[in-house]
């Protein structure tokens, strides 16, 4: 019998979560002589109000449960909002697969006008496959010009990898790294078609030992905001806010806006890095002439 592959991949994304909880955590006595780290399936099934050989069989990719037992297996593994979103992805029975064109995202006119006029702040469009579509002046002096990079290079979660600079840049590039990889495999559920994406993981996989272990630990995650500190070459340390904007002509293209905290070091680093930009930029421009 063919198994459905998203069922596997929920089945695996179960096990995951299932690992990270101790019977504490869910008001069961742990015992001794425990074999598994986490939750037995027999546990989650009992607290789910299912049969354990029913639970197994989901866990196992073989049967499709319904979505209020789903919601009951989603309380008992304690998912935030994020899981519960992929879970149900991975798990819809007549799954709308969203068109999915094999090429790259394009950023609009209108939209690339909006981060030039973004002079405080650095801010770039990224892709569902985590392309950098689109970025401002500021975000070129605080990560790169993108555009020396080949079109189909211009991958952020590719270039945590392959950029020396990326794991020099970011103080904590392990948590850089593991969200980016979190929120990559939420859109491989949204849309299980993408060609170009499946690719990318394969890519990374095979190419990054690393990148294959935290991809199989099943973390998901959706943009949202953060703060990030940074060590840059010119102007030093920053901590910087990040929020996420969703583009109204395209759902699947979001606007990373970072910025300081006002009357901070990284305010002032900030200003510094633009007037240090724009003096790049005028010597080029000078160059050229």
């Amino acid at each position: 019998m063919n198994r459905n592959p998203h069922l596997n991949e929920l089945g695996e994304f179960l096990k995951a979560r299932r690992a990270e909880l101790s019977p504490s955590d869910v008001g069961l006595r742990g015992g001794q002589r425990r074999r598994v780290s986490g939750l037995r399936r027999e546990e989650v099934a009992l607290l789910a109000a299912i049969s354990a050989e029913y639970y197994t069989r989901i866990e196992q990719g073989r049967l499709q449960a319904s979505a209020p037992l789903l919601d009951e297996i989603a309380k008992t593994l304690r998912l935030n909002d994020d899981q519960r979103t992929y879970l149900f992805h991975l798990a819809a029975k007549e799954r709308v697969r969203p068109s999915v064109s094999r090429e790259r995202q394009q950023v609009d006119t209108q939209l690339q006008r909006m981060l030039d006029d973004l002079t405080a702040s650095p801010a770039f469009v990224i892709g569902r496959r985590t392309d950098i579509l689109g970025w401002n002046q500021l975000a070129a002096a605080l990560w790169t010009d993108f555009g020396q990079y080949p079109v189909q290079e211009r991958v952020f979660v590719r270039l945590l990898f392959t950029e020396p600079w990326m794991r020099e840049l970011y103080a904590d590039w392990e948590e850089v790294t593991r969200l980016a990889i979190a929120q990559l495999r939420m859109e491989s559920a949204r849309y299980p078609d993408d060609q170009p994406l499946t690719a990318l993981v394969e890519e990374l996989s095979a190419r990054d030992a690393q990148f294959r272990q935290w991809w199989t630990e099943h973390d998901v995650a959706m943009r949202g905001k953060g703060v990030k500190k940074l060590h840059h070459p010119v102007v030093g340390e920053l901590t910087l806010d990040w929020n996420t904007l969703t583009c109204g002509t395209d759902p699947d293209q979001h606007i990373i806006v970072w910025n300081a905290e006002p009357g901070t070091p990284s305010h002032d680093g900030l200003r510094l890095l633009a007037s240090w930009a724009a003096d790049q930029k005028s010597t080029a421009s000078d160059t050229a002439t």
